[in-house]
């Protein structure tokens, strides 16, 4: 079936088979593979992107349902060829190691500072909390978060390594 969904502002068409997923969509439909298969049940948020507004995983949303709908990806995320806020955060405080979750953690992220400018440390922590990091323990991630918020100062980071 021909379905039409606009991704980061554009409107594209693509055939699907009833079974796909969203995430197959964008990863095989569309080339866009910031967002990434952990689980494939929900659980570890690498999926994560916005669809009409709010966060899902991907990985549990056929593509027909997002038909007629809006989807932002974390390749939308830049903006006019240059990292947002968000990423450039993560960048600077070492919050992407291995860069599997981190599609989909910047996708919370974004979510989570769109609902709440300045979250709490455990706001932080509630808001990524469907995302699953196995590599930085955090701690850079609510650092980042933090640093976006304008929140960040020297004790807040002495703080965090106790996280």
């Amino acid at each position: 079936m021909q379905i039409s969904v606009t991704v980061n502002g554009q409107v594209c068409q693509r055939d699907v088979e009833d079974h796909w997923t969203l995430l197959r969509l964008l990863r095989d439909g569309l080339g866009l593979t910031g967002s990434k298969e952990g689980c494939g049940a929900g659980e570890c948020g690498a999926c994560t992107v916005e669809l009409n507004g709010r966060t899902v995983n991907s990985c549990l949303v056929l593509a027909v349902e997002a038909d007629g709908g809006s989807v932002r990806t974390v390749e939308g995320e830049a903006e006019q060829g240059r990292l947002s806020r968000i990423q450039e955060a993560f960048a600077r405080h070492h919050a992407v190691q291995c860069g599997f979750c981190t599609g989909g953690m910047v996708m919370s992220v974004r979510d989570l500072l769109q609902r709440n400018p300045q979250p709490t440390v455990r706001e932080i922590q509630e808001g990524i909390e469907g995302n699953f990091c196995r590599c930085t323990g955090y701690a850079q991630i609510i650092e980042a978060v933090l640093d976006v918020s304008g929140q960040l100062d020297d004790s807040s980071v002495g703080d965090l390594r106790h996280v």
